[in-house]
Protein backbone atom coordinates (compact mmCIF):
# COMPACT_ATOMS: atom_id res chain seq x y z
CA UNK A 1 0.00 0.00 0.00
CA UNK A 2 1.55 3.42 -0.69
CA UNK A 3 1.20 6.42 1.75
CA UNK A 4 0.70 10.01 0.15
CA UNK A 5 1.10 13.04 1.36
CA UNK A 6 -2.57 14.72 1.02
CA UNK A 7 -2.65 18.41 1.29
CA UNK A 8 -5.57 20.60 -0.15
CA UNK A 9 -4.46 23.00 -3.01
CA UNK A 10 -4.95 26.28 -3.31
CA UNK A 11 -7.47 28.06 -5.24
CA UNK A 12 -5.15 31.44 -5.46
CA UNK A 13 -1.82 32.35 -3.81
CA UNK A 14 1.62 31.29 -3.48
CA UNK A 15 3.01 28.02 -2.88
CA UNK A 16 6.36 27.90 -1.71
CA UNK A 17 8.29 24.95 -2.16
CA UNK A 18 11.77 22.90 -1.72
CA UNK A 19 12.44 24.83 1.54
CA UNK A 20 14.93 22.86 3.37
CA UNK A 21 13.40 20.49 6.28
CA UNK A 22 13.10 22.59 9.42
CA UNK A 23 12.58 26.17 8.00
CA UNK A 24 8.84 26.54 7.25
CA UNK A 25 8.30 28.53 10.46
CA UNK A 26 11.33 30.79 9.85
CA UNK A 27 9.92 31.54 6.11
CA UNK A 28 6.60 32.25 8.14
CA UNK A 29 8.65 34.24 10.37
CA UNK A 30 9.83 36.54 7.47
CA UNK A 31 6.56 36.76 5.93
CA UNK A 32 4.99 38.25 9.13
CA UNK A 33 2.68 35.41 9.56
CA UNK A 34 1.78 34.84 12.96
CA UNK A 35 -1.48 33.00 12.35
CA UNK A 36 -3.54 35.87 13.52
CA UNK A 37 -4.08 37.54 10.41
CA UNK A 38 -6.74 35.48 8.96
CA UNK A 39 -4.97 34.21 5.95
CA UNK A 40 -5.14 30.62 5.26
CA UNK A 41 -1.28 29.07 5.64
CA UNK A 42 -0.59 25.50 5.17
CA UNK A 43 2.79 23.95 6.80
CA UNK A 44 3.79 21.12 5.82
CA UNK A 45 7.20 19.90 7.33
CA UNK A 46 10.01 16.98 6.97
CA UNK A 47 8.14 15.14 4.15
CA UNK A 48 10.11 13.31 1.26
CA UNK A 49 12.26 15.20 -1.24
CA UNK A 50 13.96 13.45 -4.18
CA UNK A 51 15.93 16.47 -4.49
CA UNK A 52 16.38 17.65 -1.17
CA UNK A 53 15.57 13.97 1.15
CA UNK A 54 13.47 16.36 3.21
CA UNK A 55 11.65 19.25 2.77
CA UNK A 56 9.02 22.00 3.79
CA UNK A 57 6.34 23.54 1.95
CA UNK A 58 4.86 26.70 2.72
CA UNK A 59 1.16 27.19 1.03
CA UNK A 60 -0.55 30.90 1.74
CA UNK A 61 -4.01 31.08 -0.07
CA UNK A 62 -4.62 34.84 -1.53
CA UNK A 63 -0.95 36.29 -0.61
CA UNK A 64 1.56 37.31 -3.39
CA UNK A 65 4.76 38.12 -2.43
CA UNK A 66 6.90 41.08 -3.80
CA UNK A 67 10.54 40.94 -4.79
CA UNK A 68 12.33 42.10 -1.27
CA UNK A 69 10.53 39.21 0.94
CA UNK A 70 11.44 36.67 -1.86
CA UNK A 71 15.33 37.93 -1.72
CA UNK A 72 14.81 36.98 1.67
CA UNK A 73 13.71 33.70 1.53
CA UNK A 74 16.28 33.54 -0.48
CA UNK A 75 19.21 34.42 1.59
CA UNK A 76 17.82 31.59 4.29
CA UNK A 77 15.97 28.88 2.01
CA UNK A 78 18.13 29.07 -1.50
CA UNK A 79 16.84 26.11 -2.83
CA UNK A 80 13.00 27.07 -2.77
CA UNK A 81 10.73 27.59 -5.37
CA UNK A 82 7.80 30.25 -5.64
CA UNK A 83 4.66 28.98 -7.34
CA UNK A 84 2.33 31.25 -8.37
CA UNK A 85 -1.42 29.78 -8.10
CA UNK A 86 -4.20 31.16 -9.55
CA UNK A 87 -8.05 29.41 -10.36
CA UNK A 88 -6.51 26.49 -8.97
CA UNK A 89 -3.64 26.02 -11.79
CA UNK A 90 0.35 27.21 -10.92
CA UNK A 91 0.93 30.03 -13.56
CA UNK A 92 4.44 30.88 -12.72
CA UNK A 93 7.47 28.66 -10.99
CA UNK A 94 10.75 30.28 -9.93
CA UNK A 95 13.03 29.10 -7.89
CA UNK A 96 14.55 31.64 -5.88
CA UNK A 97 18.10 33.26 -6.55
CA UNK A 98 20.66 35.23 -3.88
CA UNK A 99 20.74 38.61 -5.77
CA UNK A 100 24.13 39.91 -6.12
CA UNK A 101 23.63 42.46 -3.97
CA UNK A 102 21.79 42.54 -0.61
CA UNK A 103 20.49 45.94 -0.09
CA UNK A 104 17.98 47.38 2.78
CA UNK A 105 16.62 43.80 3.88
CA UNK A 106 19.80 43.59 6.40
CA UNK A 107 21.58 46.03 8.91
CA UNK A 108 25.48 45.68 8.65
CA UNK A 109 26.72 43.57 12.37
CA UNK A 110 29.32 46.43 12.57
CA UNK A 111 27.86 49.09 14.72
CA UNK A 112 30.12 51.75 13.79
CA UNK A 113 29.06 51.36 9.76
CA UNK A 114 27.73 54.65 8.51
CA UNK A 115 24.36 52.50 7.84
CA UNK A 116 24.03 51.92 11.31
CA UNK A 117 23.90 55.44 12.16
CA UNK A 118 20.91 57.42 12.84
CA UNK A 119 22.09 60.59 11.24
CA UNK A 120 22.95 58.81 8.04
CA UNK A 121 20.18 57.73 5.93
CA UNK A 122 21.84 55.84 4.09
CA UNK A 123 20.68 51.89 2.90
CA UNK A 124 22.73 48.88 3.55
CA UNK A 125 24.08 47.19 1.16
CA UNK A 126 26.12 44.35 0.64
CA UNK A 127 27.72 41.99 -2.25
CA UNK A 128 27.52 38.37 -2.12
CA UNK A 129 30.57 37.01 -1.73
CA UNK A 130 29.92 33.31 -1.90
CA UNK A 131 26.27 31.60 -2.29
CA UNK A 132 27.49 28.29 -0.94
CA UNK A 133 27.85 29.14 2.16
CA UNK A 134 26.14 32.13 2.07
CA UNK A 135 28.40 35.04 2.85
CA UNK A 136 28.29 38.45 2.26
CA UNK A 137 30.43 41.91 2.50
CA UNK A 138 29.07 45.56 3.24
CA UNK A 139 29.73 47.40 0.72
CA UNK A 140 30.88 50.19 3.28
CA UNK A 141 32.71 48.95 5.93
CA UNK A 142 34.02 45.78 4.66
CA UNK A 143 32.23 43.46 7.41
CA UNK A 144 31.79 40.05 6.71
CA UNK A 145 28.38 38.34 7.41
CA UNK A 146 27.94 34.69 7.48
CA UNK A 147 24.62 32.55 6.90
CA UNK A 148 24.56 31.99 10.73
CA UNK A 149 24.06 36.03 11.23
CA UNK A 150 22.22 36.37 8.10
CA UNK A 151 19.72 33.86 9.46
CA UNK A 152 19.43 35.21 13.10
CA UNK A 153 18.39 39.07 11.82
CA UNK A 154 15.92 37.48 9.36
CA UNK A 155 14.00 35.36 11.51
CA UNK A 156 14.43 37.58 15.19
CA UNK A 157 13.37 40.73 13.25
Amino acid sequence: MENKLRVRKIRNGTVIDHIPAGLALDVLKILNITGKEGVVVAVVMNVDSKKLGKKDIVKIEDVYLDEKTVNKIALIAPSATINIVKEYNVVSKRRVEIPLKVRGILKCINPNCITNQPREPIESSFTVISRKPIVIKCDYCGAIMSYQEIFQQLVSE
